[in-house]
Protein backbone atom coordinates (compact mmCIF):
# COMPACT_ATOMS: atom_id res chain seq x y z
CA UNK A 1 0.00 0.00 0.00
CA UNK A 2 2.77 2.43 0.91
CA UNK A 3 4.61 1.57 -2.28
CA UNK A 4 1.72 2.65 -4.50
CA UNK A 5 1.38 5.85 -2.51
CA UNK A 6 5.04 6.65 -3.21
CA UNK A 7 4.72 5.67 -6.86
CA UNK A 8 1.57 7.75 -7.26
CA UNK A 9 3.38 10.83 -6.03
CA UNK A 10 6.30 10.10 -8.34
CA UNK A 11 4.02 9.58 -11.34
CA UNK A 12 2.20 12.87 -10.76
CA UNK A 13 5.49 14.76 -10.57
CA UNK A 14 7.07 12.86 -13.46
CA UNK A 15 4.45 13.92 -15.97
CA UNK A 16 4.17 17.56 -15.00
CA UNK A 17 5.07 19.63 -18.07
CA UNK A 18 7.74 22.33 -17.97
CA UNK A 19 4.89 24.87 -17.98
CA UNK A 20 3.41 23.46 -14.77
CA UNK A 21 0.50 21.74 -16.55
CA UNK A 22 -0.54 18.13 -15.91
CA UNK A 23 -1.73 16.10 -18.91
CA UNK A 24 -4.77 14.04 -18.00
CA UNK A 25 -3.06 10.92 -19.41
CA UNK A 26 0.36 11.29 -21.06
CA UNK A 27 0.15 8.26 -23.38
CA UNK A 28 -3.50 8.52 -24.41
CA UNK A 29 -3.75 10.98 -27.32
CA UNK A 30 -7.25 12.40 -26.61
CA UNK A 31 -6.17 13.15 -23.01
CA UNK A 32 -2.86 14.90 -23.74
CA UNK A 33 -4.42 18.12 -22.52
CA UNK A 34 -4.74 19.77 -19.14
CA UNK A 35 -8.25 19.82 -17.72
CA UNK A 36 -8.86 22.23 -14.86
CA UNK A 37 -10.73 19.46 -13.04
CA UNK A 38 -8.12 16.73 -13.34
CA UNK A 39 -5.18 19.09 -12.94
CA UNK A 40 -6.58 20.67 -9.79
CA UNK A 41 -7.08 17.34 -8.07
CA UNK A 42 -3.53 16.38 -9.02
CA UNK A 43 -2.19 19.66 -7.60
CA UNK A 44 -4.35 19.24 -4.50
CA UNK A 45 -2.97 15.73 -3.93
CA UNK A 46 0.60 17.00 -4.31
CA UNK A 47 -0.11 19.78 -1.84
CA UNK A 48 -1.48 17.17 0.55
CA UNK A 49 1.77 15.17 0.45
CA UNK A 50 3.89 18.32 0.83
CA UNK A 51 4.91 18.88 -2.80
CA UNK A 52 4.08 22.58 -2.58
CA UNK A 53 6.31 23.74 -5.45
CA UNK A 54 4.80 21.35 -7.99
CA UNK A 55 1.29 22.33 -6.94
CA UNK A 56 2.12 26.02 -7.12
CA UNK A 57 3.53 25.64 -10.63
CA UNK A 58 0.20 24.25 -11.78
CA UNK A 59 -1.84 27.02 -10.20
CA UNK A 60 0.47 29.63 -11.71
CA UNK A 61 0.19 28.05 -15.17
CA UNK A 62 -3.55 27.74 -14.95
CA UNK A 63 -4.06 31.28 -13.64
CA UNK A 64 -2.03 32.69 -16.54
CA UNK A 65 -4.01 30.53 -18.97
CA UNK A 66 -7.38 31.64 -17.63
CA UNK A 67 -6.35 35.30 -17.68
CA UNK A 68 -5.09 34.92 -21.24
CA UNK A 69 -8.56 33.82 -22.33
CA UNK A 70 -10.59 35.92 -19.90
CA UNK A 71 -11.60 38.33 -22.66
CA UNK A 72 -14.30 35.73 -23.45
CA UNK A 73 -16.07 36.16 -20.12
CA UNK A 74 -18.02 39.26 -21.08
CA UNK A 75 -19.33 37.58 -24.23
CA UNK A 76 -20.34 34.48 -22.27
CA UNK A 77 -22.17 36.55 -19.67
CA UNK A 78 -23.90 38.58 -22.35
CA UNK A 79 -25.11 35.45 -24.15
CA UNK A 80 -26.38 34.02 -20.88
CA UNK A 81 -28.26 37.25 -20.11
CA UNK A 82 -30.12 36.78 -23.42
CA UNK A 83 -31.02 33.17 -22.66
CA UNK A 84 -28.32 31.53 -24.78
CA UNK A 85 -25.64 29.06 -23.70
CA UNK A 86 -22.05 30.09 -24.42
CA UNK A 87 -20.50 28.38 -27.41
CA UNK A 88 -16.86 27.45 -28.04
CA UNK A 89 -16.10 30.95 -29.24
CA UNK A 90 -17.42 32.59 -26.08
CA UNK A 91 -16.93 30.15 -23.18
CA UNK A 92 -13.81 29.46 -21.19
CA UNK A 93 -12.74 26.02 -22.35
CA UNK A 94 -12.62 22.95 -20.14
CA UNK A 95 -9.20 21.84 -21.41
CA UNK A 96 -6.07 23.48 -22.81
CA UNK A 97 -2.82 22.38 -24.37
CA UNK A 98 0.19 22.04 -22.10
CA UNK A 99 1.24 25.48 -23.35
CA UNK A 100 -2.05 27.10 -22.39
CA UNK A 101 -3.74 27.24 -25.80
CA UNK A 102 -7.26 26.13 -26.65
CA UNK A 103 -7.65 22.76 -28.33
CA UNK A 104 -8.58 22.84 -32.00
CA UNK A 105 -10.38 19.48 -32.27
CA UNK A 106 -14.14 19.38 -31.74
CA UNK A 107 -14.85 18.96 -28.04
CA UNK A 108 -17.50 19.73 -25.45
CA UNK A 109 -15.99 22.84 -23.95
CA UNK A 110 -18.71 24.48 -21.87
CA UNK A 111 -18.23 22.86 -18.48
CA UNK A 112 -18.28 24.76 -15.19
CA UNK A 113 -17.23 22.13 -12.66
CA UNK A 114 -13.54 22.48 -13.54
CA UNK A 115 -13.58 26.19 -12.79
CA UNK A 116 -15.27 25.69 -9.42
CA UNK A 117 -12.80 22.92 -8.65
CA UNK A 118 -9.90 25.19 -9.58
CA UNK A 119 -11.03 27.87 -7.10
CA UNK A 120 -11.45 25.20 -4.41
CA UNK A 121 -7.98 23.78 -5.03
CA UNK A 122 -6.24 27.15 -5.27
CA UNK A 123 -7.82 28.26 -2.00
CA UNK A 124 -6.50 25.10 -0.35
CA UNK A 125 -3.04 25.76 -1.79
CA UNK A 126 -3.05 29.26 -0.32
CA UNK A 127 -4.24 28.05 3.07
CA UNK A 128 -1.47 25.46 3.36
CA UNK A 129 1.32 27.90 2.62
CA UNK A 130 1.16 28.85 -1.05
CA UNK A 131 2.09 32.46 -1.81
CA UNK A 132 -0.80 34.73 -2.84
CA UNK A 133 0.46 35.89 -6.22
CA UNK A 134 -1.07 38.75 -8.18
CA UNK A 135 -2.15 36.40 -10.98
CA UNK A 136 -3.96 34.23 -8.42
CA UNK A 137 -5.97 37.18 -7.14
CA UNK A 138 -6.93 38.21 -10.67
CA UNK A 139 -7.85 34.66 -11.71
CA UNK A 140 -9.95 34.19 -8.56
CA UNK A 141 -11.95 37.31 -9.36
CA UNK A 142 -12.41 36.55 -13.05
CA UNK A 143 -13.48 32.94 -12.50
CA UNK A 144 -15.82 33.93 -9.66
CA UNK A 145 -17.48 36.50 -11.91
CA UNK A 146 -17.85 33.84 -14.62
CA UNK A 147 -19.42 31.31 -12.25
CA UNK A 148 -21.75 33.78 -10.57
CA UNK A 149 -23.16 34.73 -13.95
CA UNK A 150 -23.40 31.27 -15.50
CA UNK A 151 -24.16 28.71 -12.81
CA UNK A 152 -27.85 28.49 -13.76
CA UNK A 153 -27.03 27.84 -17.43
CA UNK A 154 -27.15 24.14 -18.45
CA UNK A 155 -23.71 22.79 -19.31
CA UNK A 156 -21.92 19.50 -19.83
CA UNK A 157 -21.35 17.43 -16.71
CA UNK A 158 -17.94 16.27 -15.52
CA UNK A 159 -18.15 13.28 -17.89
CA UNK A 160 -18.68 15.74 -20.77
CA UNK A 161 -22.23 14.55 -21.37
CA UNK A 162 -25.80 15.90 -21.17
CA UNK A 163 -25.09 19.55 -21.87
CA UNK A 164 -28.77 20.48 -21.96
CA UNK A 165 -29.27 20.01 -18.21
CA UNK A 166 -28.12 21.14 -14.80
CA UNK A 167 -26.09 18.65 -12.76
CA UNK A 168 -25.77 18.55 -8.96
CA UNK A 169 -22.08 17.61 -9.15
CA UNK A 170 -21.38 20.74 -11.20
CA UNK A 171 -23.42 22.90 -8.83
CA UNK A 172 -21.47 21.44 -5.91
CA UNK A 173 -18.15 22.32 -7.53
CA UNK A 174 -19.35 25.88 -8.11
CA UNK A 175 -20.48 26.08 -4.48
CA UNK A 176 -17.23 24.68 -3.10
CA UNK A 177 -15.12 26.99 -5.23
CA UNK A 178 -16.99 30.21 -4.52
CA UNK A 179 -17.19 29.53 -0.80
CA UNK A 180 -13.49 28.76 -0.63
CA UNK A 181 -12.40 32.08 -2.19
CA UNK A 182 -14.87 34.52 -0.60
CA UNK A 183 -12.18 36.21 1.45
CA UNK A 184 -10.25 37.21 -1.67
CA UNK A 185 -13.17 38.80 -3.50
CA UNK A 186 -13.94 42.54 -3.62
CA UNK A 187 -17.12 43.55 -1.74
CA UNK A 188 -19.47 43.75 -4.75
CA UNK A 189 -18.40 40.39 -6.17
CA UNK A 190 -18.34 38.80 -2.72
CA UNK A 191 -21.95 39.86 -2.24
CA UNK A 192 -22.94 38.24 -5.54
CA UNK A 193 -21.09 35.09 -4.53
CA UNK A 194 -22.90 35.00 -1.17
CA UNK A 195 -26.23 35.23 -2.93
CA UNK A 196 -25.28 32.27 -5.12
CA UNK A 197 -24.08 30.32 -2.09
CA UNK A 198 -27.40 30.84 -0.33
CA UNK A 199 -29.42 29.84 -3.40
CA UNK A 200 -27.43 26.84 -4.59
CA UNK A 201 -28.34 24.39 -1.80
CA UNK A 202 -31.98 25.39 -2.17
CA UNK A 203 -31.87 24.65 -5.90
CA UNK A 204 -30.25 21.27 -5.30
CA UNK A 205 -32.76 20.18 -2.67
CA UNK A 206 -35.73 21.42 -4.67
CA UNK A 207 -34.73 20.00 -8.04
CA UNK A 208 -32.53 16.95 -7.56
CA UNK A 209 -33.94 14.86 -4.71
CA UNK A 210 -36.06 11.85 -5.70
CA UNK A 211 -37.26 9.22 -3.20
CA UNK A 212 -35.04 10.79 -0.56
CA UNK A 213 -31.76 10.66 -2.50
CA UNK A 214 -30.01 12.87 -5.02
CA UNK A 215 -30.19 12.13 -8.73
CA UNK A 216 -27.54 12.71 -11.39
CA UNK A 217 -29.42 15.40 -13.34
CA UNK A 218 -32.76 17.08 -13.73
CA UNK A 219 -35.40 14.71 -15.09
CA UNK A 220 -33.53 11.51 -14.21
CA UNK A 221 -34.23 8.96 -11.44
CA UNK A 222 -30.67 7.63 -11.58
CA UNK A 223 -27.68 8.25 -9.34
CA UNK A 224 -24.17 9.02 -10.51
CA UNK A 225 -21.07 8.33 -8.44
CA UNK A 226 -20.08 11.98 -8.88
CA UNK A 227 -22.85 12.81 -6.39
CA UNK A 228 -20.26 11.97 -3.73
CA UNK A 229 -18.84 15.42 -4.50
CA UNK A 230 -21.75 17.19 -2.85
CA UNK A 231 -20.32 16.45 0.58
CA UNK A 232 -16.79 15.26 -0.19
CA UNK A 233 -15.07 17.58 -0.80
CA UNK A 234 -17.25 20.56 -1.73
CA UNK A 235 -19.50 20.63 1.32
CA UNK A 236 -22.75 21.72 -0.32
CA UNK A 237 -24.34 19.04 1.87
CA UNK A 238 -23.03 17.89 5.21
CA UNK A 239 -21.52 14.43 5.22
CA UNK A 240 -24.10 13.44 7.86
CA UNK A 241 -27.07 14.80 5.91
CA UNK A 242 -29.80 12.11 5.55
CA UNK A 243 -30.23 12.93 1.85
CA UNK A 244 -26.53 12.43 1.28
CA UNK A 245 -26.51 9.21 3.30
CA UNK A 246 -29.39 7.88 1.19
CA UNK A 247 -27.50 8.87 -1.96
CA UNK A 248 -24.43 6.91 -0.89
CA UNK A 249 -26.60 3.88 -0.17
CA UNK A 250 -28.11 4.13 -3.66
CA UNK A 251 -24.62 4.43 -5.21
CA UNK A 252 -23.53 1.34 -3.28
CA UNK A 253 -26.58 -0.60 -4.48
CA UNK A 254 -26.57 0.46 -8.13
CA UNK A 255 -22.92 1.15 -8.97
CA UNK A 256 -20.65 -0.74 -6.61
CA UNK A 257 -18.84 -3.86 -7.75
CA UNK A 258 -15.20 -4.42 -6.96
CA UNK A 259 -14.80 -0.78 -7.97
CA UNK A 260 -17.44 1.82 -8.78
CA UNK A 261 -19.22 2.52 -12.08
CA UNK A 262 -20.08 6.07 -13.14
CA UNK A 263 -23.81 5.46 -13.62
CA UNK A 264 -26.13 2.77 -14.87
CA UNK A 265 -26.30 2.75 -18.64
CA UNK A 266 -22.76 4.09 -19.08
CA UNK A 267 -21.23 2.79 -22.32
CA UNK A 268 -17.90 4.63 -22.50
CA UNK A 269 -15.37 1.81 -22.98
CA UNK A 270 -18.28 -0.49 -22.16
CA UNK A 271 -19.13 1.19 -18.86
CA UNK A 272 -16.63 -0.50 -16.56
CA UNK A 273 -15.56 0.27 -12.99
CA UNK A 274 -13.61 3.46 -12.41
CA UNK A 275 -10.52 3.61 -10.22
CA UNK A 276 -10.93 7.25 -9.22
CA UNK A 277 -14.55 6.68 -8.17
CA UNK A 278 -13.57 3.68 -6.08
CA UNK A 279 -11.04 5.95 -4.40
CA UNK A 280 -13.69 8.62 -3.89
CA UNK A 281 -15.99 6.20 -2.13
CA UNK A 282 -13.05 4.93 -0.06
CA UNK A 283 -12.26 8.54 0.90
CA UNK A 284 -15.85 8.95 2.10
CA UNK A 285 -15.72 5.66 4.02
CA UNK A 286 -12.54 6.62 5.82
CA UNK A 287 -13.89 10.05 6.74
CA UNK A 288 -16.90 8.24 8.21
CA UNK A 289 -14.66 5.90 10.18
CA UNK A 290 -15.61 2.89 8.05
CA UNK A 291 -12.05 1.65 7.80
CA UNK A 292 -12.81 -1.90 6.69
CA UNK A 293 -14.95 -0.71 3.80
CA UNK A 294 -12.27 1.80 2.85
CA UNK A 295 -9.49 -0.77 2.96
CA UNK A 296 -11.47 -3.13 0.76
CA UNK A 297 -11.72 -0.51 -1.97
CA UNK A 298 -8.10 0.52 -1.55
CA UNK A 299 -7.12 -3.12 -2.02
CA UNK A 300 -9.11 -3.29 -5.24
CA UNK A 301 -7.44 -0.12 -6.52
CA UNK A 302 -3.97 -1.40 -5.70
CA UNK A 303 -4.70 -4.62 -7.59
CA UNK A 304 -5.32 -2.56 -10.74
CA UNK A 305 -1.82 -1.05 -10.81
CA UNK A 306 0.62 -2.44 -13.36
CA UNK A 307 4.25 -3.35 -12.62
CA UNK A 308 5.24 0.32 -12.82
CA UNK A 309 2.51 1.32 -10.40
CA UNK A 310 0.39 2.99 -13.08
CA UNK A 311 -3.37 3.13 -12.54
CA UNK A 312 -5.91 3.16 -15.40
CA UNK A 313 -9.00 5.28 -15.86
CA UNK A 314 -11.35 2.32 -15.59
CA UNK A 315 -11.29 -1.47 -15.58
CA UNK A 316 -13.34 -3.42 -18.17
CA UNK A 317 -15.26 -5.60 -15.71
CA UNK A 318 -18.96 -5.61 -14.91
CA UNK A 319 -19.50 -3.99 -18.31
CA UNK A 320 -22.77 -2.47 -19.46
CA UNK A 321 -21.94 -3.23 -23.10
CA UNK A 322 -19.19 -5.44 -24.52
CA UNK A 323 -19.97 -4.02 -27.94
CA UNK A 324 -19.23 -0.48 -26.79
CA UNK A 325 -16.00 -1.63 -25.15
CA UNK A 326 -14.79 -2.95 -28.50
CA UNK A 327 -15.98 0.21 -30.25
CA UNK A 328 -13.92 2.53 -28.04
CA UNK A 329 -10.82 0.33 -28.16
CA UNK A 330 -10.97 0.39 -31.95
CA UNK A 331 -11.56 4.15 -31.98
CA UNK A 332 -9.10 5.39 -29.34
CA UNK A 333 -7.00 2.37 -28.34
CA UNK A 334 -6.65 0.74 -24.91
CA UNK A 335 -8.05 2.41 -21.79
CA UNK A 336 -5.93 5.36 -20.62
CA UNK A 337 -3.06 4.39 -18.29
CA UNK A 338 -1.78 6.12 -16.27
CA UNK A 339 -4.66 8.46 -15.63
CA UNK A 340 -3.25 11.10 -13.30
CA UNK A 341 -6.63 11.79 -11.73
CA UNK A 342 -6.79 8.13 -10.61
CA UNK A 343 -3.48 8.54 -8.79
CA UNK A 344 -4.60 11.82 -7.22
CA UNK A 345 -7.76 10.23 -5.84
CA UNK A 346 -5.82 7.23 -4.56
CA UNK A 347 -3.74 9.68 -2.52
CA UNK A 348 -6.95 11.30 -1.26
CA UNK A 349 -8.29 7.92 -0.13
CA UNK A 350 -4.99 6.63 1.23
CA UNK A 351 -4.33 9.80 3.25
CA UNK A 352 -7.92 10.97 3.79
CA UNK A 353 -8.01 14.73 4.12
CA UNK A 354 -10.94 16.14 6.06
CA UNK A 355 -13.57 18.05 4.14
CA UNK A 356 -12.33 21.63 4.44
CA UNK A 357 -14.36 23.98 6.59
CA UNK A 358 -14.03 27.52 5.27
CA UNK A 359 -14.32 29.96 8.14
CA UNK A 360 -16.40 32.74 6.61
CA UNK A 361 -19.86 34.17 6.89
CA UNK A 362 -22.07 34.51 3.86
CA UNK A 363 -23.34 37.80 5.26
CA UNK A 364 -20.21 39.69 6.20
CA UNK A 365 -17.75 41.74 4.19
CA UNK A 366 -14.53 39.98 3.31
CA UNK A 367 -11.06 41.18 2.40
CA UNK A 368 -10.77 42.50 -1.14
CA UNK A 369 -8.56 41.34 -3.98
Amino acid sequence: MGDLLRKSTEILKKYQARTGAFPAAPYFPPYRYVWLRDGTFVAWALDWVGEREAAGSFYTFMSHTVLKHSYKIENALERASKGHSPDDATCLHTRYTLDGEEGVEPWGNFQLDGYGTFLWGLAHHLRVGGKLREEYKKAICEISRYLCGLWKVPCLDCWEERGDRLHPSTLAAVYGGLKAVLEWLPPDLAEKAREVLVELPQVVRAGFVVDGHLVKESGSPEVDANLLWLAVPYGLLDIEDPVFAATVQKIEKDLRGGGVKRYRGDTFYGGGEWVLLAAWLAWYYRLKGKEEEGKELLGWIEAQADEEGQLPEQVPVNLTSEEHYRYWVERWGPIARPLLWSHAMYIAARLPAPVPVVSCSLHQNQKVC
